[in-house]
């Protein structure tokens, strides 16, 4: 019987809000806490991240988990790699651990791509024989050949996060802890980080996975955990776990409002202050499958001449993407009078139209997305509103089953009579 190389008991985090707010001291921050009522500034708010999580992860084996934003799984991961210190409770890890929590977490960004693998392989206790014999491949997977001696504070998103996925990997650890590594990153390398992963847990070694993509759960992960609100809700085989997390409906019925600036998505640039779906006038989650479906977007600009773009992901129910859109002039149908300008300070609204009669039915999931110049993003929402498209017409009732797809929009089709049949010579 395989040991048991995790154990978690009545782990618990608790956070105190007032006072990381009381820590900030930008002057966005003064302006916004000039308005606040006094009541409110003497509340010492907390929030329980985590609330007596207890579970056990056996050697080899590769667990997912999963949940909405705020549910508590990077918490989770965090307090596994040492990083935060829990509230109370324990958790105990057997083995030499590698994690990927976040884009370049553990990188040194004045050292180049080659000094990190090194630095990294160091702070994991493997001698330097170990790191050399690994290198190439690191370096191969990654592919990053060219920028080996280039600082990584000049790498890319996606290439930090393949040279750290590719060292966490490569580095032989015995528990492989990874937050969201598919976020970042084209197809082909997504695919690839399945497949280590897959490789990793059957060498024997222990993987614990948080992702928002149901897919790649689903293909690697033969058991899964569901967070919901900081407690361990489900844990079981990961189709039944990811069956009751997409029954779960969606708790902002098409609108997420940001009350609160300081803790709404973005930074001293941007800020988010709501997302919704709209059809036929009204704000909504369910949508007729015939009508259009505008995602409006509301930020606030705090910085007089920001240039500032906006953009949405379209994903299926699995956390598969569907699609991506932006108010980019290179990949949106007219000028939507704002990008490529100046901004002043203040509220702008956003709005992207899927038109009627194009998606397939089925439910969607948003991600939302403000920033800067042409791709630097400034504030992010990831997964921050669902809804499903239903289809009761015609197309639905005379084609039992639904269509094949994640659109099914009606198209131009042409039929021409070319000749009698009796003018069709006999073969």
């Amino acid at each position: 019987m395989s040991k048991t190389v995790i154990k978690v008991k009545d782990l618990s985090k608790l956070y105190h809000l007032g006072e990381l707010h009381k820590q900030s001291n930008s002057f966005r921050d003064k302006v916004t806490n000039f308005f606040k009522n006094r009541e409110e500034k003497k509340k010492n708010e907390t929030l329980w991240a985590l609330k007596d999580i207890s579970f056990e992860v056996k050697q080899g084996e590769v667990v997912g988990i999963i949940g909405r934003n705020g549910a508590g799984k990077s918490t989770l991961l965090k307090i596994l790699s040492r990083i935060t210190r829990p509230t109370k409770g324990k958790a105990r890890i057997d083995g030499r651990v590698a994690s990927l929590l976040e884009v370049g977490t553990g990188f040194h960004p004045e050292l180049t791509g080659r000094e990190n693998i090194h630095l990294n392989g160091s702070i994991l206790g493997m001698k330097r024989t170990e790191i050399v014999r690994k290198f190439d491949e690191i370096v191969a997977f990654a592919e990053i050949e060219k920028f080996i001696d280039t600082p990584v504070k000049r790498y890319s998103s996606g290439m930090y996060v393949r040279l750290a996925f590719a060292v966490a990997a490569h580095l032989e650890p015995e528990i492989l802890l990874v937050d969201e590594v598919l976020a970042v990153g084209d197809i082909s390398f997504q695919k690839k980080c399945l497949g280590t992963m897959g490789d990793v847990a059957k060498e024997g070694r222990t993987v614990l996975f948080i992702s928002h993509n149901m897919a790649a759960i689903s293909n690697l992960c033969k058991r899964t955990i569901l967070l919901v609100n900081g407690k361990n809700e489900h844990d079981g085989p990961t189709n039944k776990v990811i069956e009751t997390y997409l029954s779960v409906g969606n708790e902002f019925k098409g609108e997420q409002v940001w009350h609160n600036q300081e803790t709404a998505p973005g930074n001293d640039i941007v800020r988010l202050q709501a997302v919704r779906i709209i059809s036929d006038g009204e704000i909504t989650e369910d949508v007729d499958i015939q009508k259009d479906v505008n995602i409006e977007m509301e930020f606030w600009n705090l910085k007089a001449g920001a240039f500032i773009y906006s953009g949405i992901i379209l994903l299926d129910k699995m956390g598969v993407g569907v699609l991506a859109s932006s108010n980019v002039s290179s990949v949106c149908l007219a000028d939507d009078g704002w990008y490529g300008r100046p901004h002043p300070p203040g509220l702008f609204r956003s709005t992207c139209v899927l038109p009627g009669n194009f998606l397939n039915e089925g439910q969607y999931k948003i991600n939302a997305i403000i920033g800067i110049g042409v791709s630097d993003t400034q504030a992010f929402a990831e997964q921050v509103l669902t809804f499903t498209v239903h289809d009761t017409g015609a197309m639905r009732k005379e084609f039992m089953g639904g269509w094949l797809g994640v659109v099914r929009p009606r198209l131009d089709w042409k039929t021409d009579f070319c000749r009698p049949f009796q003018d069709v010579k006999r073969l």
